[in-house]
């Protein structure tokens, strides 16, 4: 049985939430908008130390408690050097392309809340000037950001408050085109948050409750390998929604969701993996089974960490992960149709 999922409600969603800044560590944005998206489904957020957001669904069976994450932080950088001519230099929050980045507006966000635009380039960054201008490696030792503001020199930039740690996110760059495509940076994970909430809103509007009590987790650190380190207790299984990836070795595509047998770690849990397999198949999901290499997921951090639980992932593959990904609305249906059927054990 196919779930007749609301796309506006999910492209809409997404959007809203791919626009609002939320690099590694940087939380103070993004969860009062999952507070107010979860108000509006009859839900509340609750947080842990970490600032990680939490919404709890009782079951229809509260002897078995399980965890689905879409992780809210995504790639960005922060402030590591302020130059004398007022260049600014960064330090990368997860594994960011810095090729994908040149010529792109970023935002530097400050410790009082103030916010400054800027271009990042590379340091040798016209043709007409430098002669490696087109050969030159693009990593964080030749890239800097020209802020979009008359300074002159590093003092300057620190009468605007701007200091080292600060906070950096690239313009999102959002584009849903007519034929259904999502062409954006951070589809890496704020489109699973999307599917998340698609999904709360079928549940509420047609009056179910998921088989097992279920918790709903967001948390900020899997660029970096520790989102989902830290698991509530009572968990027995971790499923990581997020991105799948789309290459030579894969099945996967923009418009089915792919489920990961294994990550650049280990194998996902074989049994749990197995009934994802077969909720897709009876949810009538458009859906390919991987291996990605150069990958990893919260599910198996929680693994890794020491929790006692089963892991799995899945979610919609990308065009160019890491950069301006590309998927289609479909991956999201099917991503959404696939976590309502494991949420309510179909």
């Amino acid at each position: 049985m196919k779930f007749q999922i609301d796309k506006q409600y999910l492209l809409d969603t997404f959007r809203r939430l791919v626009e609002i800044p939320s690099p590694v560590g940087y939380y103070v944005q993004l969860n009062p908008a999952l507070e107010q998206l979860a108000s509006a489904l009859g839900h509340t957020v609750t947080y842990d130390h970490k600032s990680t957001a939490y919404i709890t669904l009782e079951g229809q069976d509260n002897s078995k408690t399980v965890l689905v994450g879409a992780h809210a932080d995504t790639i960005g950088m922060v402030v590591r050097r302020i130059d004398k001519d007022g260049m600014i230099r960064v330090r990368q929050l997860g594994g960011v392309n810095y090729n994908s980045l040149e010529g792109d507006t970023v935002t530097i966000y400050t410790r009082d809340g103030r916010a400054y635009t800027g271009l990042m380039a590379c340091q040798s960054h016209s043709v007409h000037v430098y002669d490696d201008a087109r050969t030159l490696e693009r990593n964080e030792n030749t890239m800097m950001i020209i802020l979009d503001h008359p300074v002159t020199c590093e003092q300057d930039v620190r009468d605007l408050g701007i200091c080292h740690g600060d906070f950096v996110s690239p313009d999102p760059r959002c584009q849903v085109t007519q034929t259904g495509y999502l062409k954006s940076r951070f589809i890496d994970d704020k489109a699973a948050i999307a599917c998340v909430f698609a999904m709360l809103k079928y549940i509420k509007e047609h009056d179910l409750k998921p088989k097992y009590r279920t918790i709903l987790a967001f948390p900020y650190g899997e660029e970096i390998g520790f989102g989902g380190t830290y698991v509530p207790d009572g968990v027995s299984e971790y499923v990581a929604v997020d991105i799948g990836l789309i290459g030579p070795d894969y099945d996967g595509n923009e418009f089915s969701v792919s489920i990961c047998a294994k990550d650049n770690s280990a194998p996902y849990d074989y049994e749990l993996t197995n009934r994802l397999i077969g909720y897709a198949q009876k949810a009538e999901c458009d859906y390919a089974v991987d291996i990605f290499y150069r990958y990893g997921t919260d599910g198996n951090a929680a693994v890794r960490a020491g929790n006692n639980l089963r892991s799995a992932a899945f979610g919609m593959a990308v065009y160019c992960s890491h950069g301006m990904e590309r998927t289609h609305i479909k991956g999201l249906e099917n991503t959404t149709n696939l976590l309502l059927a494991y949420v309510l054990d179909i």
